[in-house]
């Protein structure tokens, strides 16, 4: 939401206060000779900031004579690269903003919208800093440029000894200031936004969900085959037990013959009571 807010006012202040730019510096020639001085010169200049297209006629001190002098350098490329990521980016922003209002089942739909949002706001971030940077350099460049004391190295009169050369104002440099601070502002503004459009494609819940479900069901297969394998031991265990009882069960008939080892017993105490007083007899 601060996104839909935010980006298009920055954009609108970053490209304003860039295009729309002019300013202008004053100089003075005071020659020896007063009638030939120039004590207003003024040389103004504006955005794209092609300086080298930018003249003045300067006095020099040589009579009724004046030379004409360009300023030095073009620094239109930087400028302009700056100015036009400014204006892509608010109506790119104006757009999303609709969509994000309007279209929102559309914009959610087979999750291009997210993807494509999330792209182009990978790209915006990446041109905003090198445009704001670009531009930072111009803007040095170009107060150097304009810089009163440089102009002044320009003149032939003021290379002349009797002659007075001074600056007089120097070009009102506050708005381009302004414009290169909103360029890193809206580099940080759509930097910042990358996660939550990220966030926004899915990818993000995505990469959380697989290695949650895949720990969730190890543990489940694990725990249900633990207790499957014991029971399936126990049966096993409970079969040999049953089968050991059986067996043991069944031998216990075995164990009845002691009857028979009994009479067995019996006859041999029956033989040994019948052999006794035939023994016991004969010891007599």
């Amino acid at each position: 939401m601060c996104m839909v807010i935010f980006a298009p006012i920055f954009a609108i202040f970053a490209f304003a206060t860039c295009g729309g730019y002019s300013g202008a510096l004053k100089v003075s020639v005071d020659c020896v000779n007063k009638s030939e001085s120039n004590l207003n010169i003024e040389i103004g200049f504006s955005y794209p900031f092609r300086l080298h297209q930018v003249y003045f006629d300067a006095p020099t001190c040589e009579g009724k004579k004046q030379e004409r002098l360009f300023l030095i350098g073009d620094y239109s490329s930087s400028a302009e690269f700056f100015v036009t990521i400014a204006v892509f980016a608010f109506l790119y922003s104006l757009a999303a903003t609709v969509v994000y209002i309007f279209f929102q089942n559309k914009y959610r739909e087979n999750n291009r919208g997210p993807l494509i949002d999330f792209i182009v706001t990978v790209v915006f971030s990446f041109m905003w800093l090198v445009g704001s940077s670009a531009w930072a350099k111009g803007l040095s460049d170009v107060k150097v440029a304009t810089d009163p004391d440089e102009v002044l190295l320009l003149m032939s009169a003021c290379k002349q000894q009797g002659n007075k050369c001074s600056p007089v104002r120097d070009p009102a440099m506050s708005g381009l200031n302004t414009s290169v601070v909103f360029g890193f502002l809206n580099f940080i503004l759509w930097a910042g936004n990358i996660w939550f459009v990220f966030k926004e494609t899915g990818w993000h819940t995505s990469g959380q969900r697989h290695p949650q479900s895949t720990m969730e069901k190890q543990p489940a297969q694990t725990g249900f085959n633990q207790p499957y394998n014991q029971r399936a031991g126990d049966q096993e265990s409970y079969g040999q037990t049953a089968g050991y009882n059986q067996q043991g069960y069944g031998q216990q008939p075995g164990y009845g013959q002691q009857a028979s080892y009994g009479q067995i017993g019996g006859y041999s105490q029956g033989g040994y009571g019948q052999n006794a007083p035939t023994s016991f007899t004969n010891q007599m």
